[in-house]
C-alpha cells in the first residue's frame, strides 16, 4: 500500500488524512535547514517508539524502542550527518526522547540515506502532530490514532509519496 501526500493531506485506501510538513513547503531540492520537506518517493526504513507510551504495536515495519540517550545527528559537518547517534555527542544532533509527544512515534524514511550527501537535509521522518497541526521544520506529522492506522497497513515495499 502507498501513500500519498498532496495539499497537506495523506491518501491511502480511500482514507484522506489532515497532515502537517515543513514550514517552508514542499522541495524538490531539500537543504539542511531550509524548513522544507522534500518531495519524491519514500521507503518507510524503520519505527521508533516510546514504549512507555505506546503498548502492542502492530507493525510489520521493523520496531526499536527509544531510549534516553538516543538522536539523530542534523550536523552536516558529521560523519554521523543523518544518522542515528547516541548521546553524549560532540556534534548538533536532534533528542529523540521528548518530553511532548511528537517523536513517541517516528517513522523513518529514507531520505538523503543511501549515499548520505552533505547538507541534502536530515531527520525527515512521520512523526505525532501537534493539536493544530503546526508547521515542521521537514518532517510529515499525523495525529497518532492517524498513525496508528497507517502503521498497521504499510510494509517496507509501502512509499510515501510526496508530490
Amino acid at each position: 500500500m502507498h501513500l500519498y501526500l498532496k495539499n497537506k493531506f495523506i491518501y491511502f485506501n480511500g482514507n484522506k488524512i489532515k497532515c502537517s510538513i515543513g514550514k517552508n513547503g514542499l522541495t524538490a531540492k531539500k537543504r539542511e535547514g531550509d524548513l522544507k520537506t522534500p518531495k519524491g518517493r519514500f521507503k518507510f526504513k524503520l519505527l521508533f517508539y516510546r514504549k512507555d507510551r505506546n503498548k502492542n504495536l502492530k507493525s510489520k515495519i521493523i520496531k526499536k524502542a527509544i531510549k534516553k540517550n538516543m538522536g539523530w545527528c542534523d550536523d552536516p559537518s558529521s560523519k554521523f550527518y543523518n544518522k542515528l547517534i547516541k548521546f553524549p555527542f560532540k556534534k548538533r544532533a536532534e533528542k529523540m526522547y521528548l518530553k511532548k509527544k511528537a517523536y513517541d512515534l517516528v517513522l523513518i524514511l529514507n531520505y538523503n540515506m543511501s549515499p548520505v550527501v552533505k547538507n541534502k537535509g536530515s531527520a525527515i521522518f512521520m512523526h505525532i502532530a501537534s493539536k493544530n497541526y503546526s508547521s515542521t521544520k521537514g518532517c510529515v506529522a499525523i495525529k497518532k490514532n492517524d498513525f496508528l492506522k497507517i502503521l498497521s497497513k504499510i510494509s517496507k515495499k509501502s512509499l510515501l509519496i510526496i508530490s
